[in-house]
């Protein structure tokens, strides 16, 4: 009876090397397959996506930035929520000796 082997699972960063090298196109794709040990479909499909997607690095200009900004705000506006109501219950809690 043959053992199961458990399905490698790969960094994005791994991912993104391998694409890219496969992009650029010095080695084919079957030497890069065989290099980082990974089967050559696989390579294939990570330069595709990468291939695809490119183009949003570009087109999204500021509008990342945009809303990691509004997330560290909201996050700051709950920060401050949270230690006013914390300082609230540590005073009730003095007051009623607990």
């Amino acid at each position: 009876m043959k053992t199961r082997t458990k399905r490698k699972r790969h960094s994005a960063a791994f991912k993104a090397k391998v694409g890219m090298e496969a992009v650029i196109g010095i080695k084919t794709v079957a030497q890069i397959a065989r290099e980082y040990s990974v089967h050559p479909v696989q390579v294939s499909q990570w330069k595709a996506v990468i291939r695809d997607r490119l183009p949003e690095l570009f087109e999204a200009g500021g509008k990342v930035g945009e809303d990691n900004e509004k997330l560290v705000a909201d996050l700051h506006q709950k920060i401050g929520e949270l230690t006013v109501d914390l300082d609230y219950l540590k005073k009730k809690s003095k007051q009623l000796g607990l």
